[in-house]
């Protein structure tokens, strides 16, 4: 994970690779050079005090990684280049919290005088938080089905997940008991491109949003992404009302005890206690 101390940094500079990648055919077809600056966040620290390879990111390895990769892989524009080699970086190297790119390309078609053309990135990785429940049809199997489709997910690591608990459904309608837990994960995914990824998970479930609140074979709901807080449309992190629902709290308090609401500052075990003693 990203945090301050993986500040530490592996730094390639003009790294030269030959390529084919552009919008115009001749570019595909005939190749040009591209320079690649990349910058690798890391804790170099033990590998410092040990004087150790292992504990650390091998630049050389890495060179040749982002050479292979960019003779091996063909996008018509800069930003899917650095967008894919940036998270196939981070895959790769998990010891790596953060990788930031730029892909320059001084021979462009552009008929002025320039010197270069780039796109920079910079992409980590982030922990989140998933709500998991069903309460139609095999209930166990659409829950553990939801499980296996986020560790299949490219972009997404599962790391922890709760013990399933039976609890009463939320919001007054009426409706069959729950099956629900929580997941940690981490993902190279935006929190609306992981709010997207949750939605083709539960379409997949053959879940139908009729009624707010209603019945439902999945439900996947983001409740927290790293610190962040937002409030959209389409997407309010942390999750609306989480500190009163038990079915949240409990699988939460159990995976990640210590967690602390960003806004109210209270750990997962402070808040379900609190709601328990009401």
């Amino acid at each position: 994970m990203y945090s301050e101390w993986s500040r530490d940094e592996i730094r390639i500079q003009e790294l030269e690779v030959f390529a084919h990648h552009g919008v115009y055919p001749e570019e595909t077809r005939d190749g040009q050079v591209f320079y690649v600056n990349g910058v690798l966040y890391v804790d170099a620290q033990e590998a410092g005090r040990r004087d150790d390879l292992e504990k650390t990111v091998n630049y050389g390895t890495v060179c040749r990684f982002i050479n292979d990769w960019m003779h091996e892989n063909t996008c018509l524009l800069l930003e899917a280049v650095a967008e894919r080699l940036a998270s196939a970086l981070l895959l790769e190297y998990r010891e790596a919290a953060g990788v930031e790119l730029e892909i320059r390309k001084p021979h462009a078609p552009i008929r002025l005088p320039f010197g270069c053309v780039s796109v920079k990135v910079q992409r980590q990785w982030h922990r989140a938080y998933v709500a998991v429940g069903s309460n139609l049809g095999d209930r166990e199997g659409y829950v553990e089905g939801a499980v296996r489709a986020l560790e299949e997910h490219p972009l997404i690591v599962v790391k922890k997940r709760s013990d399933w608990i039976n609890t009463q459904a939320y919001g007054g309608v009426e409706q069959g008991d729950f099956l629900n837990g929580a997941l940690e994960i981490e993902t190279l995914l935006g929190p609306y491109a992981l709010l997207d990824a949750l939605h083709e998970i539960e379409n997949r479930a053959g879940r139908e949003r009729v009624v707010h609140w209603g019945p439902r074979t999945l439900d996947l709901d983001i409740l927290f992404y790293d610190k962040m807080c937002m409030e959209t449309e389409t997407l309010v992190i942390p999750h609306r009302d989480l500190e009163n629902r038990e079915f949240v709290l409990k699988p939460m308090a159990q995976i990640a005890p210590w967690l602390r609401h960003p806004i109210n500052g209270r750990s997962m075990e402070e808040l379900l206690r609190a709601l328990e003693k009401e």
